[in-house]
């Protein structure tokens, strides 16, 4: 059996953050049946083509998921369970914002439907920057969340956090930090504020001051130090997590292995070719929304996903796959990165440091 993660995507938000370019839909709610029918009938449609898979995670993603409330939400986990053969002890995770998270009841028959990993939408322990970023939540309900999923039984939580928000100060960051190790979550997901075109946030960015990329690469590291010493691996840029609590789906991204993404502007990768869903919910709904193919995933993929993680690229893995070595040019400038403390190189691994990772990009334009 070929092992596949499910990605389905649900796009429904009680409000859109300021930075938030991802597909999303406020003030959507009398979508939500309708939408929960179009996503089981989508899901039946794939059963036959992943009929030889076994699906070892699933995520719900958005968007906010825990906006759809508990019902609706094990009406789409049944309908998995259905029409696939999930693996036993499947990661299966609920993304979530603490705000949608405060009644144990619905918590409790979430993880008993078979939800057993919760990734909180922390961003900050502060108030006035969660505000400052159109977050609806307080951190008092971040607080309350946590409880709640560890009293309903979840015991593998993951955070998110924002740093380089704006006005935020390297003593701001820190103690945020503070505050997600407080509440002693499995799993910290670290990422750095982009001011994306066409969000609200890139229109306004002028009233505010924010943290350049030199301020970012500073609270990176900081936070790369602390955690380490707080017991959290890093094992890709953006990623911390207690040993065996790595996230299981995004791996399978990193790693090149096959998803499956339902839902609109839902990305999938099968048998090495990517396509996706039109960002369209209307067309979704109506059952027009055929997925859009998207090229392959080849060796330079590999190599960008790869070089992500901690671990690094194995460049026997890297031949076996694709049958390509690195030129000496290429080995010569691995050598320099070493040299300056941006990767470590067995000769086999290359591995970029935290260092390297916050310039990642330019090595990556090196070797390709």
């Amino acid at each position: 059996m070929r092992s596949l993660g499910l990605y389905i995507h649900i796009p429904f938000c009680k409000a859109k953050c300021i930075y938030c370019d991802f597909y999303s839909l406020p003030r959507a709610e009398g979508q939500m049946d309708a939408y929960v029918s179009a996503l089981t009938a989508q899901l039946a449609a794939w059963r036959e083509r992943t009929a030889d898979c076994t699906v070892d995670t699933v995520y719900f993603g958005g968007g906010t998921p825990s906006y759809l409330g508990p019902d609706r939400l094990r009406r789409l986990l049944d309908a998995v369970f259905q029409s696939y053969r999930v693996a036993p002890g499947a990661e299966i995770t609920l993304e979530a914002n603490p705000d949608s998270a405060q009644d144990i009841s619905a918590l409790r028959q979430l993880h008993d439907a078979g939800f057993d990993r919760l990734s909180l939408g922390m961003q900050s322990a502060d108030d006035a920057e969660l505000r400052r970023i159109g977050r609806v939540h307080t951190h008092a309900q971040t607080v309350r969340a946590v409880e709640n999923a560890r009293a309903a039984g979840f015991d593998n939580l993951s955070l998110d956090l924002i740093y380089g928000l704006p006005e935020q100060t390297m003593t701001r960051w820190q103690a945020n930090l503070d505050a997600a190790l407080a509440l002693a979550p499995e799993h910290l997901s670290c990422y750095g504020l982009k001011v994306e075109e066409g969000t609200p946030l890139f229109a306004r960015r002028e009233r505010f001051t924010l943290p350049d990329d030199d301020a970012q690469a500073d609270m990176y590291l900081s936070a790369v130090g602390l955690l380490a010493r707080q017991g959290y691996e890093q094992y890709e840029i953006s990623n911390f997590a207690r040993p065996g609590y790595e996230g299981k789906h995004n791996l399978i991204y990193w790693d090149c292995g096959d998803y499956l993404g339902i839902g609109p502007a839902a990305h999938s990768c099968m048998g090495g070719k990517r396509f996706y869903y039109p960002a369209d919910t209307e067309a979704f709904l109506r059952d027009e929304a055929a997925p859009v193919m998207d090229g392959g995933c080849g060796a330079e993929d590999y190599l960008i996903l790869q070089l992500r993680l901690r671990k690094g690229l194995s460049l026997d893995e890297y031949k076996k796959r694709y049958g390509r070595e690195f030129s000496t040019s290429q080995l010569s400038f691995v050598k320099n990165c070493v040299k300056s403390g941006y990767a470590n190189f067995d000769g086999h691994t290359l591995a970029l440091t935290p260092a390297g990772l916050i310039v990642q990009n330019s090595i990556l334009a090196e070797l390709l």
